[in-house]
């Protein structure tokens, strides 16, 4: 899709606007451009090696029409879920495997790019999780939280409660959250911004020069 139609176009920010927390909103026009929209954002994303993303959806719908809409950027991004019918060994595994890719990007933050070796392709893929609110990583139960570098809202949660634990269980100390925004919600995103004591900015242009 050509740069100039593309739902992603909005407006930069300065710089001051960015949060400490490193917390943005995206706004899409219209419900039907949501996907393509986050098909975007991750294209883009994903083409940085090694970069451990995760997507977080309210249903099992939603979750299974974003598996379907992002493979086809399988060549460059490694697509995996958790849902709820999902074996305990294929769940640790996700886990395992999403937790090796960001020791590997964590590693590339303090090499050059060019000198490393890695001995396959798959290795050199972003890798992403789409997981529901009901499949988080179980931190009470002792599961490890996955530590991604972005954190997508692709349903905007309802509640500041929701909000934290996807963060909690999902995102590094130091990763970005995008919640993506469709008309009348942008009344949800304040409730939330308010009750969490958050600052949610409209995304930059230039986000992912923030990684």
């Amino acid at each position: 899709m050509d740069a100039t139609e593309s739902p992603l176009s909005t407006s930069p920010s300065p710089s001051s606007s960015f949060s400490p927390q490193r917390h943005f909103y995206l706004a899409v026009d219209r419900l039907q451009f949501k996907m393509e929209t986050l098909v975007d954002l991750l294209g883009m994303a994903g083409r940085r090696p090694c970069l451990p993303m995760v997507v977080c959806c309210s249903t099992r719908d939603e979750l299974d029409a974003v598996c379907s809409y992002v493979s086809n950027l399988s060549s460059y991004i490694s697509v995996s879920s958790l849902y709820s019918d999902l074996s305990e060994a294929d769940r640790a595994r996700v886990l395992d495997n999403f937790r090796q890719a960001t020791v590997r990007w964590n590693r590339l933050g303090r090499e050059e790019e060019a000198d490393m070796e890695v001995e396959k392709e798959e290795e050199n893929k972003s890798q992403l999780i789409v997981v529901t609110d009901a499949c988080l990583p179980l931190l009470a139960s002792s599961e490890l939280p996955v530590s991604a570098r972005i954190l997508i809202n692709y349903e905007l949660p309802n509640k500041k409660e929701t909000y934290m634990r996807r963060m909690a269980a999902c995102l590094s100390a130091d990763g970005i959250v995008i919640s993506m925004v469709v008309g009348g919600e942008v009344v949800i995103l304040k409730s939330l911004e308010e009750s969490s004591g958050l600052f949610i900015a409209e995304m930059p242009i230039h986000i992912f020069e923030m990684i």
